[in-house]
């Protein structure tokens, strides 16, 4: 009998999927939007897949994994995009999508199981007082709460609220460990940055909670612009208006809107640049002021009709513009670049058209360290993984820390060094190393330095 098998006897009634098949699909996320992630993750599966009803079966798996040195990737719905939930071992499965109890919803914030979607959260917060979360990722329909803090780092309303690391937004977490008898331990105030964007690697998370905002209901924009450099500064304006409330503040270059965004092609001139919002019904009169003096339209907002035929704006931002053009063409790819300030539009500007259109840019604005900043992920149109870290390196001489979507390791992508905090956590919640293993280098190769000092998406002192 095998260690699978004799696992999967032990766990009697625990719900678990063995038909390979439904294995290897559940074994990856959007990995594919790197074509280098593609190629060298393409064989990676799971043996088996676990999907734990409550806290108490998740004690069992792990007890009983742990005593059979077992791997185990927790997921959650699988919306990464950087083979963050991938089994690189093989061994267990842990999807956590049953976990969905949302368990309390107060003036602020909110606590639910890992497994609660996003869209769901959102819904009865809505329905019952008003509130939303802060902030989401593009893929907000389908993303799980818990994946979003273990995989993500910001997205739609950081321009306001600023990044997962930013003090308030996650305000608690509870994980199991992996020993022989896991425990339950509760994370608060800074000690939640041991779990968050750590891929679990560093215990499993079964509750989060969150913080919350007022819900109003936000009007998609979309402005044109003849020129990116216009865009760019426009964006920048746009972003430092701190009393015009917003959500999202998305300078996107041509030619990606004639190429990949099919469903709004009809609003959008050919060859237009433009800027993607999302703005309170109440600012909307601040809006349109801050547009005099600027050379720009506004080709769309959704309070004056359309809202019900196209997809949410956010649906073109963040992760979702490479998807939108993956959708066209899967010869493109993306990378992510920080543009620091207070220079990030001097940056923007050296660095737009260097490339041609290999190249394109699509910037987002958001708080961070206090300050308006830029994130840029542009649209790559990819040959080789050569000419890729030629790019790389091209932003990075600029000033311009890159972090590296073609890759699959914490360290190497947003962190940029070894998070010490997170290290020594993981060596009390998990000994044997058998979480997620492959994903933190700096456990198989403690001498492991990377980048160090280098500007990084999360604090890692």
């Amino acid at each position: 009998m095998t260690a699978i098998d004799a696992l999967l006897k032990q766990l009697g009634a625990i719900q678990a999927i063995t038909d390979r098949a439904q294995v290897k699909l559940r074994s990856r996320d959007f990995y594919w939007y790197s074509p280098v992630l593609k190629r060298a993750l393409k064989d990676v599966t799971a043996d088996l897949v676990v999907l734990p009803g409550s806290e108490a079966e998740l004690i069992e798996v792990l007890r009983a994994c742990h005593a059979r040195r077992i791997p185990v990737t927790p997921r959650g719905a699988g919306t990464g995009n950087y083979g963050q939930a991938m089994p690189l071992r093989g061994g267990v499965l842990l999807d956590l999508s049953r976990l969905t109890a949302i368990q309390r919803i107060e003036p602020g914030w909110m606590r639910s199981g890992a497994g609660a979607k996003l869209s769901d959260i959102d819904a009865q917060a809505k329905a019952s007082s008003g509130q939303e979360l802060r902030i989401h990722p593009s893929t907000w329909r389908t993303a799980t709460v818990g994946g979003f803090i273990c995989g993500g780092s910001g997205g739609v309303g950081s321009i306001t609220w600023g990044g997962l690391r930013d003090r308030g937004n996650v305000q608690g977490l509870r994980l199991i460990t992996m020993e022989a008898e896991p425990r339950a331990i509760e994370l608060r105030g800074d000690e939640v940055q041991k779990a968050v964007h750590a891929y679990g690697t560093t215990g499993v998370v079964t509750e989060v909670e969150m913080a919350l905002a007022p819900a109003p209901a936000w009007v998609d924009v979309v402005l044109g612009f003849e020129d990116f450099a216009t865009a760019a500064m426009f964006g920048h304006a746009l972003a430092s208006q701190d009393g015009l409330l917003k959500k999202l503040v998305t300078p996107v270059a041509a030619p990606i809107p004639d190429l990949y965004f099919r469903q709004l092609r009809h609003l959008i001139p050919t060859g237009r640049h433009v800027v993607l919002a999302m703005i309170a019904p109440q600012a909307m009169e601040a809006l349109v002021a801050l547009t005099v003096g600027w050379r720009t339209d506004i080709l769309y907002r959704s309070d004056r009709g359309g809202a019900e035929i196209l997809p949410p704006i956010y649906e073109f931002t963040w992760n979702h513009t490479t998807l939108q053009a993956l959708k066209v063409d899967r010869g493109v790819t993306y990378h992510q670049i920080l543009y620091p300030p207070p220079n990030h539009l001097d940056r923007v500007a050296r660095l737009h058209g260097r490339f041609g259109e290999e190249v394109m840019d699509h910037l987002e604005f958001v708080r961070f360290d206090g300050q308006v900043a830029c994130f840029g992920l542009p649209l790559i149109r990819f040959t080789t993984a050569e000419r890729m870290a030629a790019i790389e390196a091209t932003f990075e001489a600029e000033g311009c820390p890159t972090f590296s979507p073609h890759v699959c390791t914490l360290e190497e992508g947003g962190m940029k060094k070894t998070d010490q905090r997170q290290l020594a956590f993981k060596r009390e919640a998990d000994p044997q190393g058998l979480l997620n293993p492959g994903k933190m280098i700096a456990w198989d190769n403690p001498a492991y330095d990377g980048m160090a000092g280098r500007a990084h998406l999360f604090p890692a002192d």
